[in-house]
């Protein structure tokens, strides 16, 4: 499903325009986008959590010359599934 296809849906499940909806939309990918970069996490109980998690430095290698090279370490998004999402994917 990409996002024009969540929008319309939205619009048809809440009885709204598909504008109100994609505004609904982009407030709320705004909203986490806002908080996981102050390193907050933010939780939907049942459905998951969206977290910042730090990777360390690391050594790797060019895959064309097989040097190594350095990995500059970096703050990756994780998201935990929560039990209600997960036995709903799993039926």
């Amino acid at each position: 499903m990409t996002k024009t296809d969540f929008i319309d849906l939205l619009a048809a499940k809440a009885a709204v325009t598909k504008k109100k909806a994609g505004e609904l939309v982009d407030t709320f990918l705004s909203i986490i986008e806002s908080s996981l970069a102050k390193g907050e996490s933010v939780q939907f109980v049942g459905w998951g959590t969206f977290e910042v998690q730090k990777k360390k430095e690391k050594m790797g290698r060019n895959p064309k010359t097989g040097a190594p090279i350095k990995i500059p370490a970096k703050k990756v998004v994780k998201f935990k599934v929560g039990k209600k999402l997960a036995s709903k994917v799993n039926k």
